[in-house]
């Protein structure tokens, strides 16, 4: 019983994989967009230096606060610091023998005149006054000693800056246009995913719609084919006019092929843009709407709005004052700079008490002035340098303006021509399908020949595809329009 019931769970299972591997997703224009975003590598790229640019400014700012490092250090020397000369030294521990001597040299007569006795005993009060003397001598010799041959320091430092020549200012403003930049190179990037996932999405609409038309062509040529045999079979119609027939037949189901070929490929672009794997079943939401494009005749060239929303604009304005603060942060190498210092330093040996081998330090306050006398002109030659790329920044602007002015017309030109040839072809499918209509009739009557209602379909035929280009064409030049403004959301 139990393998019955293993059995049928099996079979349950096999039963729903086809419905689930033939499920579609449905999409919309809106969700393309969303995932296009959440899954453009690039867009991530550009978030990561936004992330680096805000940094950059956080740090920016923090050269108009006090800094405080600790610095320590020890130094071994294979000889020691002498503040006593080698004759000094010597001196000083021969001082008693050296002053015995020159008074037994002076008062030589008046001891020879002494008793034995007496001159025994002052000789040895005088050796041992030479030897007192001589250990005092010794002793200041010592007290001089420096043993600097081990030397240990220390020091926390705190240092404010006063005045950098503008150095600081410079600085972070270069900051804070460069995290604009990223801003800005985010926003680009941001528009130009919206334009492809926007291009890619009507494209696989076209080509749903083309496939459709290539289907419903398909059977009205089939429905001819079928026709023109029974005439062969009655006697009405030639052998001819049958193979004219399923020639056009072939053409129509190759046709259908290559739209269908078409519209896969298409699908995994989308996908591929979309962040979904290529062999996701996906239906779109326009696919089946009899409706694509609504016509505007009012597109207007608002160059005052592309001016103030394209990010290349910004971008390149950016670039412009960016140039120019470097340019000031260049200038301030010529000026004097200011910094106020202070801390707390220590030593081992150390001099304020003598020569000491103990640590001890002290306080101090100090002001520190940097003042450019003489560089060879490098610091000029760099400023020009540096306006001359300001120059060509401006240059580049001015060009891009015109550039876009330029764009931002033939854009909304684009859109009110496409707006015309929609007019044009919804017209021309009114006049096909009335012409299509009539060459039934007449061939049903017998008074038309196949292949002259074969010359109707295919006028209609054409008419169909020309709407649906004009459709795209009128969405594609919108999405256009909007993307020279600046204003594609």
């Amino acid at each position: 019983m139990g393998l019955k019931v293993k059995i049928n769970k099996i079979l349950i299972l096999l039963s729903l994989l086809p419905l689930s591997t033939n499920a579609q997703r449905l999409l919309t224009l809106d969700s393309c967009r969303a995932m296009a975003l959440r899954n453009n590598k690039q867009i991530s790229v550009s978030k990561a230096k936004q992330d680096v640019a805000a940094n950059m400014r956080r740090s920016a700012r923090t050269k108009y606060l006090p800094h405080v490092s600790a610095v320590g250090g020890y130094m071994w020397m294979s000889k020691e610091a002498s503040i006593l000369n080698d004759d000094q030294k010597s001196g000083l521990n021969n001082l008693g023998t050296t002053a015995v001597t020159g008074l037994q040299d002076r008062l030589g007569g008046i001891i020879s005149l002494l008793p034995a006795a007496a001159q025994a005993q002052l000789a040895q009060n005088m050796a041992q006054f030479a030897g007192a003397l001589n250990q005092t001598g010794a002793g200041v010799v010592n007290a001089f000693r420096t043993d600097t041959r081990n030397t240990f320091a220390g020091a926390i430092m705190v240092t404010q800056p006063v005045f950098m020549g503008g150095a600081i200012i410079a600085l972070n403003k270069m900051a804070d246009i460069s995290e604009h930049m990223a801003e800005n190179s985010l926003e680009s990037m941001r528009q130009n995913t919206l334009f492809s996932i926007d291009q890619a999405y009507w494209q696989v609409v076209s080509l749903r719609h083309k496939e459709k038309l290539a289907e419903s062509y398909v059977e009205l040529v089939k429905k001819l084919e079928s026709d023109v045999q029974k005439m062969v079979n009655e006697g009405v119609a030639t052998r001819s006019d049958k193979l004219s027939v399923s020639v056009k037949v072939n053409e129509a189901q190759m046709s259908l092929q290559k739209v269908t070929d078409g519209l896969v490929l298409s699908k995994m672009l989308l996908c591929q843009l979309c962040g979904l794997p290529v062999s996701e079943q996906v239906k779109l939401a326009d696919e089946e709407s009899d409706n694509i494009a609504v016509m505007d005749m009012n597109a207007q060239p608002d160059v005052e709005m592309a001016t103030l929303h394209r990010p290349e604009l910004k971008m390149l304005q950016n670039t412009v004052d960016l140039s120019r603060q470097a340019t000031n942060l260049l200038k301030a190498g010529n000026l004097p700079q200011v910094l106020l210092t202070g801390g707390y330093a220590v030593s081992n040996p150390n001099v304020f008490n003598g020569f000491e081998k103990k640590f001890a330090g002290f306080w101090n306050v100090g002001v520190l002035m940097r003042v450019p006398i003489w560089n060879w002109g490098d610091v000029r030659y760099k400023v020009r340098a540096a306006k001359g790329a300001t120059t060509i920044a401006s240059l580049e602007l001015d060009e891009a303006r015109e550039k876009i002015e330029l764009q931002v017309n033939q854009k909304a030109f684009m859109v009110n021509e496409a707006n015309k040839k929609l007019a044009m072809a919804q017209s021309n499918i009114e006049h096909a399908e009335e012409n299509l209509r009539t060459a039934n009739l007449g061939f049903k009557e017998g008074v038309i020949s196949a292949t002259t209602i074969m010359e109707a379909q295919t006028a209609w035929l054409k008419a169909q595809s020309q709407r649906i280009d004009a459709e795209i064409e009128v969405k594609l030049s919108q999405v256009e329009l909007q993307k020279a403004l600046g204003t594609l959301e």
